[in-house]
């Protein structure tokens, strides 16, 4: 049976349709938007929909270790990326199936609350902790497949290719559940990962390269060559050192050898970025690729600042991720994002293009579309008759929501709010979110609770 909502508002490409009653069928598809009242039991919400968030990178495992790597033994000491890199290597290392699944089941509910109604999750821990694959080659795959099934996000599962332990070296011993050796031994986990994605109707695959420094230079291009239209998912240029040694090995800066040696395109989703010359900035604009940015991970990391601003003006598209998961607030990345901007270029105008000036409207626009193609979905309307109703919806009670018109309601959004701002989130036409609780949170907190008490890292 149909079902029909009325929304106070609905967020199309064009601008807010008032009030806004959208039916779907029985599978979640969106039959018919009108402002008009339609015919059937109607469902009245006090609430403004928005298509739901795109979380664009994700490392499920890390959520575990949130807020873990804080404590520094001897403060004198320098702690950057590569000292953080060990406590997540010690984790990954730790985990056993069951447990890697009630971990990314809790994560993905949380994400759900936070208004994301997809994730694309950059997934390494291929093998059992002694580095063995398992006789279902996409095991910890299908188990992440599971887990989204079980919170109701969709997902775009990226296996990732992880063969060296830097530019020309061998994997280092706490690598050993990440390593593909050669492109065939990918492209068969690859192949295997895909049938895990056919367990769960929304979910699909995308194709992973973890970094230029680990995978060799004919492994890459034997997995590039089988990507076909599939997003393509990296890590790149995210550490100064990273950079250097991208320098000492291929002559080149990680984003400049790329683009001369590969065919670089819109299917390419380049994950950080932070560290680019300005032609770097320019080829990556050019090519149609994407970079995925994570402020609060960034942040948390001392990464960098990505040159946002030098980006939008020769037209780069961006979408946003929560990578390690120190934060889970999409408006907080967008926040982070542009006052990190601000703050250096002292200009408080960052998100607009020439044809749009609202700095709100702009960064959702851009994390909806550009985080759509990084799960393989070009689709650009927000909603449309024939596309699964995933929905956000913005609470019309809330004071500073409640109160706005209808034109500054997304900047109010993204400047003030946060996920109590939220009725809750819709996924197929159903409420997997509703008054800020996850329809199956019991269950799924219990089940994470259990794994983290034998895991005894917190």
């Amino acid at each position: 049976m149909n079902k029909i909502f009325k929304f106070e508002g609905l967020l199309t490409n064009e601008g807010w349709m008032c009030p806004a009653f959208v039916e779907v069928d029985n599978k979640g598809i969106i039959s018919n938007i009108s402002t008009e009242k339609l015919e059937g039991d109607i469902e009245t919400v006090s609430g403004f929909a928005i298509p739901g968030f795109q979380n664009a990178h994700s490392h499920s495992f890390q959520y575990a270790m949130s807020g873990l790597a804080e404590i520094h033994p001897d403060p004198t000491s320098q702690d950057d990326f590569w000292s953080w890199r060990e406590t997540m290597y010690n984790i990954a290392l730790s985990m056993n199936p069951d447990q890697f699944e009630h971990i990314a089941a809790m994560l993905y509910a949380e994400m759900l609350s936070h208004g994301y109604t997809h994730v694309a999750e950059f997934h390494y821990v291929h093998h059992d902790p002694n580095g063995k694959p398992y006789t279902n080659l996409a095991e910890m795959g299908q188990r992440l497949v599971s887990a989204a099934k079980t919170a109701g996000i969709g997902i775009t599962l990226v296996p990732i290719f992880y063969q060296k332990g830097g530019f020309g070296q061998n994997p280092v011993e706490k690598q050993r559940r990440f390593i593909s050796a050669t492109a065939m031994d990918y492209l068969e986990l690859l192949d295997s990962s895909e049938k895990a994605t056919q367990s769960y109707a929304k979910a699909n695959i995308g194709l992973g390269i973890h970094s230029l420094r680990a995978v060799d230079e004919s492994s890459m291009r034997a997995a590039f060559a089988e990507a076909k239209d599939l997003p393509i998912h990296m890590h790149i240029a995210e550490q100064l050192k990273e950079v250097s040694d991208c320098l000492d090995f291929y002559k080149q800066r990680p984003v400049e050898w790329l683009l001369d040696n590969y065919d670089v395109n819109g299917n390419f989703h380049l994950v950080h970025a932070t560290h680019l010359v300005d032609s770097e900035v320019m080829g990556i604009a050019q090519s149609g690729a994407h970079v995925v940015l994570c402020p609060s991970t960034e942040g948390n990391l001392g990464d960098g600042i990505f040159p946002l601003q030098s980006f939008q003006q020769k037209g780069g598209k961006w979408s946003i991720g929560t990578d390690s998961h120190i934060g889970l607030n999409p408006l907080e990345e967008l926040r982070i994002l542009d006052y990190g901007q601000r703050l250096t270029t002292h200009r408080r105008n960052q998100f607009i293009s020439d044809t749009n000036g609202d700095t709100g409207a702009f960064g959702i626009d851009m994390v909806i579309k550009s985080g759509r193609k990084a799960m393989g979905n070009k689709s650009e309307n927000y909603f449309t008759i024939g596309q699964p109703f995933d929905a956000v919806i913005l609470d019309a009670s809330s004071p500073l929501i409640g109160t706005s018109r209808p034109e500054h309601i997304l900047s109010t959004l993204v400047y003030s709010g946060d996920r109590t701002n939220f009725n809750g989130t819709v996924v197929d036409g159903d409420w997997k979110v509703k008054d800020g609780q996850h329809h199956l949170k019991d269950e799924i907190v219990s089940n994470f609770k259990k794994s983290l008490g034998e895991l005894k890292i917190r």
